[in-house]
């Protein structure tokens, strides 16, 4: 397919999906459910998704992260080393990616974010201060940083509801602190992941830069309220993106075997 073919109705449409999808991930996480069936609908290949996808998250958690940063919520010194181990999980699983295919991720996927939801929905004073931390930063950059960073390279979607839950759990933060941090990391995992797919050649740049666009609006704009409104918004917000994902993803991995069960029992 010849990019330049593609109609400026259809660019339009992918830069309000990001638009939208920056704004929802720079609060609660979940925007790459948006973008990439948005770029699977034009045509292209599941890797070439997942690589433009990375380009264009980039401009959402860097935009978030760095108004973060100006207003002191974030102090990068003290993630360095979660950082780089985010940067190096992010690399490994955009190289893994290229090789093998993500299906047992996007099997277990639904049912982790569906407990992070719960846990947010069942927990109600989860987040609202500032509480003893359980991991130093070495343990906790090789377990969160890492880990999750792997998870972002390989497939994604729920990247920024893992690290908030992992602040929280991990570091004792509170949930709009825990945000601001989760935003840094996702951030260093997208530029990890976009190394390798770059070096693959999978990124179609115009359609990711159109995103990147819209991606950096809705992501400032989501950021914004994140420290103005703090837990009132974030905590609702996660609950609900963590069981749209979880519903959207049964939906499609899983949606045959549920009908003929509703079929077989009503």
């Amino acid at each position: 397919m010849e990019w330049s073919l593609l109609s400026p109705e259809i660019y339009g449409f992918l830069f309000l999906v990001a638009l939208v999808a920056g704004f929802i991930d720079s609060i609660a996480g979940g925007g790459g459910l948006l973008t990439i069936p948005a770029l699977l609908s034009t045509g292209i290949t599941p890797v070439q998704a997942l690589a433009t996808g990375k380009l264009q998250a980039v401009g959402s958690s860097l935009s978030a992260s760095l108004y973060f940063v100006r207003r002191g919520i974030v102090n990068l010194r003290s993630q360095r080393f979660a950082i780089t181990m985010t940067v190096l999980g992010g690399m490994s699983g955009a190289l893994l990616v290229q090789f093998v295919s993500p299906d047992l991720l996007r099997y277990a996927l639904p049912i982790l974010v569906m407990i992070i939801g719960l846990y947010f929905l069942l927990v109600p004073n989860i987040g609202t201060e500032d509480r003893q931390r359980r991991l130093g930063p070495v343990a906790f950059g090789c377990l969160a940083g890492g880990g999750i960073g792997f998870y972002d390279g390989v497939f994604g979607p729920g990247t920024g509801s893992f690290l908030a839950l992992s602040y929280v759990m991990l570091c004792g933060y509170n949930l709009a602190k825990a945000t601001a941090h989760a935003k840094v990391l996702n951030c260093a995992a997208n530029l990890g992941a976009l190394v390798f797919f770059i070096l693959g050649g999978q990124v179609l740049w115009l359609l990711g830069f159109v995103m990147l666009a819209g991606q950096m609006i809705g992501a400032r704009l989501g950021a914004g309220l994140v420290l103005s409104k703090g837990q009132k918004l974030i905590r609702p917000m996660l609950v609900t993106i963590s069981f749209l994902m979880s519903i959207k993803l049964l939906h499609e991995q899983h949606g045959e075997t549920i009908r003929s069960w509703l079929a077989f029992y009503f």
